[in-house]
């Protein structure tokens, strides 16, 4: 095949992945109350003492705090599932945005605090992630979550209202999880510089291929993972794995340059919402940008 029909059988393939999905999105259950669980983790009782402390604090602060148990946010990560929520949700007052959502995947063992633009200076990112490291998943981990959300909550009301975390401990790893979830998305990133960027390179020459490449590898990184950041350093490294590689093969005559690889996408559909705190609540309006924490157990 010549190049020009090889490029058309690639787009092809892409367009018939991406039109097909494999999987449904998770429907972004009804905000029916300031505590919804749809996996029946808490108790009634649980849910009447969270919802009690939630609307204390609101009518005090005005802040909206929210949680969310959920048995799986599949396809999507949790980041991606989150900010919808929060985006349908829209905790918070309109714009003060002081609104923050915990939100827990139980099935996959993850969980995230999504905050509102207007409580990113007292929530920071590393503040939420010490919150999700030091008071939630260690009951987690012992299988006690009502206490481990009860205890994730005080935490962020504290916060909220100006009280410091303390010194944080010697032993507590901020970033034990995220290596483990970034081994494969590097490997993935190699495989695919080397592979799939070959045919790039091999179209449009070594500079130009290498950083279409990478732009690629970059792309869908942040569409899986939601890390502009992580998906930025990724990208990088694949064009520069992918323009060594090729330079190393210009060197080596009779080098081989395989070509493919896919992936796929999720859309709209999945399961409704289930039991809830008491209704009438509804978020005032606020906003969400992606700042805060994931974690997992």
């Amino acid at each position: 095949m010549t190049a020009r029909v090889w490029c058309a059988v690639i787009v092809a393939a892409l367009f018939l992945i991406f039109a097909f999905p494999a999987h449904a999105d998770v429907v972004v259950p009804q905000l029916t109350g300031r505590v919804v669980d749809q996996t029946g983790t808490l108790s009634s009782g649980d849910i009447a003492a969270l919802t009690q402390k939630l609307r204390d604090f609101e009518n005090r602060k005005g802040s909206q705090i929210a949680v969310l148990i959920v048995p799986t946010t599949q396809p999507e990560t949790i980041e991606q599932f989150s900010i919808r929520v929060a985006e349908a949700w829209k905790i918070g007052r309109k714009k003060v945005d002081d609104g923050a959502i915990l939100v827990v995947a139980k099935n996959d063992r993850h969980l995230r605090i999504e905050v509102g633009y207007g409580l990113e200076g007292a929530l920071t990112d590393v503040t939420s992630r010490r919150i999700i490291d030091e008071a939630i998943t260690p009951k987690f981990r012992s299988g006690d979550f009502a206490a481990g959300i009860s205890a994730g909550v005080d935490r962020m009301l504290r916060v909220i209202d100006g009280e410091p975390l303390p010194s944080p401990s010697r032993s507590v790893n901020f970033a034990h999880n995220n290596l483990d979830d970034l081994a494969p998305v590097f490997a993935v990133a190699l495989f695919a510089s080397i592979g799939v960027g070959g045919f790039f390179r091999a179209i449009l020459g070594r500079l130009l291929g290498s950083l279409v490449t990478g732009g690629i590898i970059a792309a869908v990184t942040w569409l899986i993972l939601g890390s502009a950041a992580l998906a930025a350093a990724v990208g990088i490294l694949g064009f520069i794995v992918g323009f060594i590689a090729d330079l190393f093969s210009a060197i080596t005559p009779g080098t081989g340059r395989s070509r493919g690889g896919s992936w796929s996408s999720g859309s709209s559909g999945g399961w409704s919402s289930g039991s809830s705190s008491s209704g009438g609540f509804s978020g005032g309006g606020g906003s969400f940008g992606g700042g805060g924490a994931s974690g997992s157990w």
